[in-house]
């Protein structure tokens, strides 16, 4: 899967909106509806206002009446959708898929929005008029390294956003140059530049929608590619959400999935996105306690470390190094792979729960056990694999110790600690001395942290 990816659905803090509202926003641009290929999407419910005021984030849809759960807020058309199928350089798109398939699969989706960006006749350019150009799209990737490091190091972005970018370049490159390059009366280089593809990159994460398959649908073709979805990517995001995206053959529906209250802010949901995601592909992290999706990472390679440092002489690194390729082979480990915790359970409960059985092994118990290649026949401790928080209390000894272990070596990766970001968040005019980059890096490290330290006490 490529590290940069759309969302099921959902969207960043816009820096424009829409009208449409019975009492409009006077500083709203214009209707979608004036701003769109006809036929445009369908006008918001009466029962709905687009404002900034009362949004948690740039603007927001917002309740003004009583909502009851399943009402449809608004539909956008599928010929309102801008996607590469619906771009006037479809047909040349099309007849080159072969050529542009990449690791992403957003080539084509990009290409369109160069051309439909930058085309002076593209009937799009209402749509894009609510972006006058991208530098209000904050996402890590064009944060300075030195920043991105100093804010960020442990919880993951730096090494998501460092493959986006060598993605970013190696499309760019290999792909969208030589076709601009074999079509030079559609795209420019120097008007087409790396620099505006990694912004339309970056706008694509943001605000982009991804239709579900069906899961054997995925299976046989791969999900399908992104999509610009006008008016749904106005709707902020929150874990709590209280409505989402409905797709049908003729058009997509935002329908509420509870009722709310006049006044009430109508979020949207991405899907169960940790605070790291959402820095890394919206630029935006929600505080402490809100996301409930919010996750912590243990790298693999740190349990493998912390089984190394607690064996007792070169026999016992040994074995450690040929459980650690046993589980290799059973593709329970990897490298670059890592253990997921949530606030309630371990989201990869089988990997953890083998990787530690079999590196808490005695070298005569590994070596029955590899001899039935990692099968067990007791179903009773397949049951017992579900690592929720309780069940991590109850762990063996030898294993709470190497889990223990491995979350203080990975909390060492952090450059502060959880006390001191306790403290920060606690004075609300040193909080609010901080820059915004500095406040949603400081939500994802609390996060990840407090997840941390929960795992800690639970296997203390």
């Amino acid at each position: 899967m490529p590290t940069f990816s759309s969302r099921p659905s959902g969207k960043d803090d816009p820096p424009g909106g829409a009208g449409g509202a019975a009492e409009p926003d006077p500083s709203l641009p214009a209707p979608f509806s004036t701003q769109l290929p006809s036929p445009g999407p369908a006008p918001l419910s009466p029962k709905v206002r687009l404002s900034r005021e009362g949004a948690v984030a740039g603007y927001g849809l917002l309740a003004a009446a009583e909502l009851e759960e399943g009402e449809v807020l608004f539909s956008v058309p599928r010929s309102a959708v801008l996607s590469q199928h619906t771009s006037s350089i479809q047909a040349l798109l099309q007849e080159a898929q072969e050529a542009l398939q990449s690791q992403s699969g957003w080539v084509p989706l990009l290409l369109a929005l160069l051309h439909e960006y930058t085309a002076s006749d593209s009937p799009w350019q209402p749509y894009f008029s609510l972006w006058q150009d991208f530098r209000s799209l904050d996402h890590p990737m064009f944060w300075p390294e030195e920043e991105r490091t100093r804010l960020l190091q442990g919880t993951g972005i730096p090494e998501a956003v460092d493959k986006d970018l060598a993605n970013i370049h190696m499309e760019y490159s290999s792909i969208i140059l030589p076709f601009m390059k074999s079509h030079p009366s559609i795209f420019d280089p120097k008007l087409h530049t790396l620099d505006l593809y990694k912004q339309l990159v970056a706008f694509v994460m943001a605000y982009s929608f991804q239709e579900p398959l069906e899961e054997e649908d995925e299976d046989e073709k791969g999900p399908n590619p992104p999509m610009m979805v006008p008016v749904a990517d106005i709707l902020n995001h929150v874990a709590n959400h209280n409505a989402n995206l409905e797709y049908s053959p003729q058009c997509l529906r935002m329908v509420t999935t509870q009722p709310i209250s006049k006044g009430q802010e109508i979020f949207n949901t991405y899907g169960q996105m940790a605070n790291w995601q959402l820095l890394h592909m919206y630029g935006f992290a929600e505080p402490y306690p809100g996301n409930t999706n919010d996750t912590a990472d243990i790298q693999m390679v740190t349990v493998r470390e912390a089984a190394l440092q607690r064996a007792g002489g070169e026999a016992q690194q040994q074995l450690v190094s040929e459980q650690w390729d046993f589980l290799c082979q059973l593709e329970m480990v990897g490298e670059e792979g890592a253990f997921v915790l949530g606030w309630h359970e371990v989201l990869t409960e089988e990997e953890l729960s083998m990787t530690l059985k079999v590196l808490c092994m005695s070298e005569e118990e590994f070596r029955e056990y590899k001899e039935k290649d990692g099968w067990e026949d007791d179903s009773e401790e397949e049951e017992n694999s579900t690592l929720s928080n309780e069940a991590l209390s109850r762990l063996k000894a030898p294993c709470k110790k190497l889990l223990y272990d491995s979350v203080l070596l990975t909390l060492e990766s952090y450059g502060s600690d959880l006390k001191a970001e306790q403290d920060l968040l606690n004075n609300k005019e040193a909080y609010e001395k901080l820059s915004r980059r500095e406040q949603q890096a400081l939500h994802v490290r609390y996060g990840q942290k407090r997840i941390l330290h929960q795992l800690l006490e639970l296997v203390h």
